[in-house]
């Protein structure tokens, strides 16, 4: 698993790519927990190059967007392939998790 942060209008993204499982997921969890201690409010997963989650990676999105609604923050989700997409809906995530097609889209709602 690969992860890049960037930061774009005060939102930052965290571009996901590979498969988020075993090492990768805690490897997310602690950049998550890092940049939420340092007061981040605006989070995004970029998931255009994700291949595969489990759910020890759909814990950790969960752990963000509760200790971002906590602080009125938001997270949300972008480039959701329709296999991955599917995970979301039957686990019920996408009633949580606001899910945009583009990075641009979801910028542009946040």
């Amino acid at each position: 698993m690969a992860l890049n942060q960037i930061e774009e209008g005060g939102v930052v993204i965290l571009a996901v790519d590979g498969n988020l499982d075993g090492e990768g997921t805690q490897a997310l969890e602690d950049k998550v927990l890092a940049l939420l201690e340092n007061g981040t409010t605006r989070l995004l997963f970029d998931f255009t190059g994700l291949d595969y989650i489990n759910s020890s990676g759909l814990r950790v999105l969960v752990l963000a967007y509760q200790r971002l609604k906590k602080n009125s923050g938001t997270v949300a989700i972008c480039g959701v392939k329709d296999y991955i997409q599917e995970v979301f809906e039957v686990s019920g995530y996408d009633k949580i998790f606001p899910l945009y097609p583009t990075r641009i889209d979801a910028l542009g709602a946040l």
